[in-house]
């Protein structure tokens, strides 16, 4: 708090001096040279999306001025190198980095203040300057995205718009409500590049969310390349649902995601998925199927019918080897080893299977994913069931959370994005239902598996299956609106979560998407805007 207290001293005392020599220029706010009196009023400070913890509007704002400088310095310096390069574009300001505060500045601080957690941060807007500060930089990666959004919309241009850049005067303390929350592609089904995977990345960074868990394997196709088993990439990769050309991800392009997710604070989630939805592996190598026999590539889009061969000793020694390269590749906590509609694998040998894989993960000092069937074999200490049901009453779920099992909840009739918004949506299916914008909010993570313990909740997950999905376009259209209804459910506190609170600040977010290229789907249950205020 002290080093807080300096910071914004040193600010005023700037500010007083150049209020004495009439001002240089600097943007230290409405009152300073570069403030448009006629403007209107910036947004209202809490005008964000997931919603933060506490709001605390009051002062005069705040205006971006050109000759305005980011003070980051230290571990603040990767953060304020992405503010820079968000805001010059559009400002058309140089925006240059600098190590001590000065009026008229954005200041960015890792402080240690207490109560903010590794994520958490607050943000203090003043007529002389705007102060974020947190107790890591992942903290003020996420006040930087609070910022961001207090500021008009036209900022997300490439090119040079016109302004002012003005913020509202008060304070915003922010800490999460959950420390896993996710949004998932699937690569599999239809193949996606790594700039397509980027793409999704930067807008997924906007609403806080903190893991990518990309779904690299299935019937359809086997999307990154391992020298153990060559020829799942280059043959098993090779097609896609409707039989396009596929593709794959070499290991240099899997960990250049990695590495994009890591600059934006997200850590990436790799799942094989296993023992079914394995048709693209039994192609590629024939001695993991049963038989010995490799079925053709499928192009498909049934599910169920695959299953690695549990008997056979080499099926191990393929998961070993495959998991072990891409535990190398992958820097975070988490494995997925997927394990759900295994209906062509009988329960005792999914338990058999699921009892041997788990090891391996666990050997690897990996922590166990698996998608909510892991329940009905022998989850291990630590495991996280990633829920995907629709009712919240399975036995074995409820079982597993109150045994120690934690949950990541995507309801598949709330959560999963490929679902169609209504009868008329031409992408996406619609077996789970329809799922319009509300229906995406109207539900909590914490009570929706009855009986389950709500400090078994580890988290949310917004999956986006690609059965019909082939380009960015269609992924922006089946994510936006309803990926930051998932996102608020897992950032903001559950007190705070009220569908006409939300809709509303999620209506101010169409603008900023129109400026960012993101083709949404325009909800009737959303008062869109019909122009930025």
């Amino acid at each position: 708090m002290r080093r807080r207290q300096k910071a914004w001293r040193k600010i005023r005392t700037y500010a007083a001096v150049l209020g004495l020599l009439g001002g240089v220029g600097l943007g230290v706010g409405a009152a300073g040279p570069n403030a448009v009196a006629a403007a209107g009023p910036p947004r209202p400070l809490g005008q964000v999306v997931p919603e933060p913890s506490s709001v605390q509007p009051g002062g005069a704002p705040y205006t971006l001025g050109r000759h305005a400088v980011i003070d980051a310095s230290g571990p603040a310096a990767q953060v304020g190198q992405y503010l820079a390069g968000l805001l010059r574009p559009s400002t058309g300001y140089a925006l240059p980095l600098t190590h001590d505060a000065r009026p008229g500045a954005i200041t960015l601080r890792v402080t240690h203040a207490p109560g903010l957690g590794d994520e958490g941060y607050r943000l203090d807007v003043r007529d002389s300057g705007v102060l974020i500060e947190a107790d890591a930089p992942a903290g003020l990666f996420h006040g930087v995205q609070t910022l961001r959004q207090l500021l008009p919309a036209n900022v997300e241009a490439r090119t040079p718009q016109a302004g002012p850049w003005t913020v509202a005067g008060g304070t915003i303390t922010d800490t999460p409500r959950y420390a896993y929350r996710g949004a998932m592609l699937d690569v599999a089904r239809h193949f996606f590049t790594v700039a397509q995977v980027e793409r999704y990345i930067d807008e997924l960074s906007l609403y806080k969310i903190n893991y990518l868990h990309l779904h690299l394997t299935d019937d359809q196709g086997w999307r990154i390349a391992l020298d153990s088993w060559p020829k799942l990439a280059t043959y098993g990769g090779s097609t896609e649902v409707g039989g396009g050309p596929g593709g794959y991800y070499t290991k240099a392009q899997y960990e250049q995601i990695v590495r994009y997710a890591a600059s934006r604070f997200m850590t990436v989630v790799p799942e094989m998925d296993m023992p079914a939805h394995t048709n693209a592996a039994l192609a590629s190598y024939a001695d993991l199927d049963c038989d010995g026999v490799a079925p053709p590539l499928y192009t498909g889009t049934n599910v169920g019918f695959s299953s690695l061969c549990v008997a056979k000793p080499v099926t191990y020694t393929f998961v070993a080897d495959v998991l072990r390269e891409l535990a190398a590749l992958t820097p975070g906590p988490y494995l997925h080893i997927g394990g759900d509609e295994a209906h062509s694998t009988s329960a005792a040998d999914y338990t058999t299977f699921m009892d041997k894989v788990q090891p391996i993960v666990t050997g690897l000092h990996k922590t166990v994913m698996a998608w909510n069937e892991i329940t009905d074999a022998h989850p291990v200490k630590g495991a996280i069931a990633q829920y995907w049901g629709t009712t919240g009453t399975e036995a074995s779920v409820i079982a597993a959370a109150k045994a120690g099992t934690r949950l990541v909840m995507s309801p598949a009739n709330h959560a999963y994005m490929d679902m169609k918004y209504d009868k008329s949506t031409v992408l996406g299916l619609n077996w789970a239902g329809y799922i319009e914008v509300q229906d995406a909010y109207n539900w909590d993570p914490a009570t929706f598996v009855k009986g389950a313990p709500a400090s078994a909740v580890y988290g949310v997950e917004a999956p986006l299956w690609s059965e019909t999905l082939t380009t960015s376009a269609d992924i922006d259209y089946m994510a936006f609106p309803r990926l930051p209804a998932i996102a608020e459910l897992g950032w903001s506190p559950a007190a705070t979560h009220d569908w006409n609170s939300f809709s509303v600040r999620l209506a101010a977010q169409g603008p900023r998407w129109d400026a960012m290229g993101i083709g949404y789907y325009h909800s009737a249950q959303v008062p869109w805007p019909t122009s930025e205020s």
